[in-house]
């Protein structure tokens, strides 16, 4: 990825990420989060939601290891990750999931059921 592709992505509105990750997500079959040093997840709430948050591409991860982050390594997961133990988690915890969160800051938050249906909806033009 280049820097002007970084630079104009990261610029983009939350709703507008979340569309570019759809996208990539689909494309490479891959996606990112982040784990603790125990190798959980990483999590984190607002308005008493848990949520799990999730990025295209590992270069986008960087922006968001810092305020009590700095600890935490990114992981990389593949559709079948999802569909195999990541799906079961957020369903099992009723987590929401903070797409593509930049600076620190709150991507798109979603429900389990509005991602899958999008990423489907998505892989399907594949």
């Amino acid at each position: 990825m280049n820097a002007k592709e970084f630079d104009n992505v990261i610029k983009l509105t939350p709703f507008d990420r979340y569309r570019y990750f759809v996208k990539k997500v689909a494309d490479f079959e891959e996606l990112w989060t982040i784990t603790d040093m125990d190798g959980n997840y990483a999590l984190s709430d607002i308005d008493e939601n848990v949520m799990i948050s999730f990025w295209p591409k590992l270069e986008y991860i960087d922006s968001n290891l810092a305020n009590g982050w700095e600890e935490c390594r990114p992981k990389k997961l593949t559709l079948d990750d999802l569909e195999d133990e990541i799906f079961d988690l957020i369903a099992s915890q009723n987590y929401l999931i903070n797409i593509f969160p930049v600076n620190g800051k709150s991507g798109f938050i979603v429900s389990l059921d509005e991602f899958a249906r999008d990423l489907s909806d998505e892989l399907k033009n594949y």
